[in-house]
């Protein structure tokens, strides 16, 4: 059986989708302005229609509110990396397409991946989703480098694993200090940055 939101006072009724998408959009909006441990139920619920009982119908607590945050944004980025990823014939091309799609992504959400990327420091759950999330782009780059290496594209001295790790966390790192904070580099610099390293190392002939 479905939960939906009862009108309370003013409040509208709410599909329980609507209303875990406004709760996620809150803190979302927080992340962007504060740290992590600033994050509260009741800071995020100030921000929404939403009672605050409700937010205990969808989520356990805070820490499984970011999880949603981390898993949306992951999947924003893996549809448009999977350009590459899921692409078959010329690489280069493809690889350019999915930098930029993944970049673009990372400048709508920067601030909330700094933040989520700080709090990884000091709260273990927040640094099992995160690492979750960037071990993600390690295993899909390491497989399709490895296509390419099979495939003999890609030259098959290369560690297609040990690559993909330092391909990938080098990205989040730069990404992070690029486009994370208020002092933003413009994205076409990151763009043509991020395309020729990531080039040279695995496309130099492209």
């Amino acid at each position: 059986m479905k939960v939906s939101e009862k009108p309370v006072g003013g409040r509208r009724r709410r599909t329980p989708q609507e209303a875990q998408r406004e709760i996620i959009e809150a803190a979302e909006a927080l992340l962007r302005e504060r740290p992590f441990r600033e994050l509260t139920v009741d800071e995020v619920m100030r921000r929404t229609g939403l009672s605050r009982p409700s937010f205990y119908v969808y989520f356990k607590d805070r820490h499984e509110l970011v999880l949603r945050v981390v898993e949306l944004i992951q999947t924003e980025m893996l549809e448009l990396a999977n350009r590459w990823y899921q692409a078959v014939g010329d690489g280069p091309e493809h690889l350019d397409e999915a930098l930029d799609g993944v970049i673009a992504v990372y400048e709508t959400h920067g601030r909330v991946m700094r933040a989520l990327a700080d709090a990884a420091a000091d709260d273990p759950r927040v640094e099992a989703a995160y690492g979750s999330l960037v071990q993600a782009f390690v295993d899909e780059t390491a497989k399709r480098i490895q296509d390419d290496i099979d495939g003999g594209r890609i030259s098959k001295d290369l560690d297609a694993c040990e690559v993909a790790k330092a391909l990938v966390w080098m990205c989040e790192r730069y990404l992070y200090l690029t486009l994370g904070g208020d002092d933003r580099t413009l994205k076409e610099t990151v763009s043509a940055t991020l395309r020729t390293i990531w080039m040279r190392v695995l496309y130099p002939a492209g």
